[in-house]
């Protein structure tokens, strides 16, 4: 059984810093990309970063030159640190895997883990 864990959200004044962390338990194939979503009231979840498991990276235009993700793959784990955090980047942060996974009708695909979500507020 696969299950996501973040830790790391809260409150924050505008300009501030969080790094949130997400770790992984039970087994996937190694090739997969980890990523960060969010979803603000009232609004789609939407991409806020991705990295793959050969370390490329992508980012939502909203958070390129503040956000950086990265990934330890010994600890199984995706973190996200947000720095120069802004009021619009309030949200529920998600941690996504997408991987692949054995196909009922053979071969694979694509399959997308979540957790929980963790609260980011950035507000004085």
């Amino acid at each position: 059984q696969v299950q996501l864990v973040e830790s790391g959200g809260g409150l924050v004044q505008p300009g501030g810093s969080l790094r949130l962390s997400c770790a992984r338990s039970g087994s996937i194939l190694s090739l997969n990309t980890m990523g960060w979503y969010r979803q603000a009231p009232g609004k789609q979840r939407e991409l806020v970063a991705a990295i793959t498991s050969a370390g490329n990276t992508n980012y939502a235009d909203s958070v390129k030159g503040r956000f950086t993700i990265s990934r330890d793959n010994a600890k199984n784990t995706v973190y996200l640190q947000m720095n120069s955090l802004k009021p619009e980047d309030t949200a529920v942060y998600y941690c996504n895997i997408n991987a692949l996974r054995p196909a009922s009708t053979g071969g694979f695909l694509r399959y997308d883990y979540w957790g929980q979500g963790t609260q980011v507020t950035v507000s004085s």
